[in-house]
């Protein structure tokens, strides 16, 4: 025979595994939201953090004044980097002219200047910006394995300057075309 007691007894216990099992789907909604919330604000705020700047560019650019006095002929190059906290990569391909800048072909970059291949081991940002620095090996003009270079290069598109130090040799670069992103 069922009374109102066992009845009354039955359903608070069914209250009992009601409000446990809501418990347990409240705390794990709790903890989802705040995976979501700290993944989501680690991937806003995580880009001001040092580490975590990136650098990226890629284009042609003419360095200033050429080879300098006495004869200023143009040299030209191509170069990527891209970089960020933990290391990166940095290629620059210096051209020269076939022939000397009196010459018809003087505009036809062909000839292998310098090539300048490395690793970039950190990154400092200020504003817009950004100094590479890393060791890389030198061919044609400062040959030389594990030189130590410095890129400085500002972000935006054509006319944006860069300067690479190395090999004890400066280069101010304008950039011609390509892009440079600092995030």
């Amino acid at each position: 025979m069922v009374n109102d007691t066992s009845i009354s007894k039955q359903l608070g216990r069914l209250n009992d595994v009601g409000m446990v099992r809501r418990f347990w789907l409240v705390v794990a909604a709790a903890l989802l939201a705040a995976v979501l919330v700290g993944s989501t604000t680690h991937s806003i705020t995580g880009a001001a953090r040092e580490g975590d700047q990136q650098v990226s560019g890629a284009g042609k650019t003419i360095i200033e004044g050429g080879t300098g006095a006495p004869s200023y002929i143009p040299v030209t190059t191509v170069l990527a980097f891209h970089a960020n906290g933990q290391g990166g990569d940095f290629e620059c391909l210096a051209l020269a002219p076939t022939a000397g800048s009196g010459a018809p072909e003087s505009g036809q970059f062909e000839v292998n200047a310098m090539y300048v291949t490395g690793k970039v081991t950190s990154v400092q940002v200020s504003g817009g910006t950004a100094t590479l620095k890393g060791t890389a090996v030198v061919t044609g003009l400062g040959a030389g394995p594990s030189q130590d270079f410095t890129f400085t290069v500002r972000a935006g598109g054509p006319g944006t300057t860069a300067t690479l130090v190395v090999s004890g040799l400066t280069f101010h670069e304008i950039l011609l075309e390509g892009q440079v992103k600092i995030d």
